[in-house]
């Protein structure tokens, strides 16, 4: 197999223009057309890639190289390889800024901040800001804190905002919102109906195409779902 054989050629001391290489080889037409439909702007069949972030290992300095390189498929990689616990809150701003497209920003927020003992510090940071992307960076982050750790969060106050603002919000931010709106009605008994009603009232998400099998994104339907499989489990 191409990815095997790839794979096999490259180690912790390959260099970045040798991984560079390597996903380029990797760049398939129709893949990059459905991720550019999705706002991504890369090629590479996502299995694959990850076959090389396995055979470079994990690798701190590296993974800022490739970085730094500024294509999306290397900075994949680099969030593969990366020691989260190794980043400072300001290198931690400095990737969140840079992590801008949709896939590259959840596998920062995934495999990097989810990690680390700075994820309040960063998400209090990234909830002040104007930036429509940076701030569902921020709401995504608080949907995490919702489930985890609610005690550092307003949850009454967090409603009264995303009932005001979700409504009008840009599209990843909304979407971010509504997963929050969503998390709080599923995990919070006492939050549940409130976050029912504001699902209701808003409508967002409500005609969003769901595939058989998957549960839809709409709020009350999320929420009703999986406090339903909770009751079964």
């Amino acid at each position: 197999m191409m990815e095997e054989t790839l794979s096999s050629q490259l180690g912790p001391e390959s260099t970045v223009a040798e991984i560079q290489q390597a996903l380029a080889e990797l760049e398939d037409p129709k893949a990059r057309a459905v991720n550019e439909r999705h706002g991504d702007d890369f090629g590479v069949n996502l299995g694959k890639l990850r076959a090389i972030a396995k055979a470079l290992k994990t690798n701190q300095e590296l993974a800022q190289k490739l970085w730094d390189a500024k294509e999306t498929p290397s900075r994949l990689v680099a969030l593969l390889i990366a020691k989260p616990r190794s980043f400072t809150l300001e290198q931690l701003q400095a990737w969140s800024k840079e992590a801008s497209t949709p896939k590259v920003q959840a596998w920062f927020l995934s495999y990097i901040v989810k990690k680390t003992k700075l994820l309040e510090e960063l998400r209090e940071e990234l909830m002040r800001e104007n930036d429509p992307v940076q701030l569902a960076a921020g709401w995504e982050l608080t949907a995490h804190q919702v489930a985890k750790d609610p005690g550092r969060l307003d949850l009454p106050g967090l409603l009264d905002i995303i009932e005001d603002q979700m409504l009008d919000a840009p599209d990843r931010l909304q979407w971010a919102m509504n997963t929050t709106l969503a998390q709080i009605g599923i995990e919070h008994t006492a939050l549940r109906e409130r976050a029912l009603a504001i699902g209701e009232k808003l409508q967002v998400l409500a005609d969003y195409p769901t595939s058989p099998g998957c549960t839809s994104p709409f709020a009350p339907i999320w929420i009703n779902e999986m406090v339903k499989r909770k009751a079964q489990a």
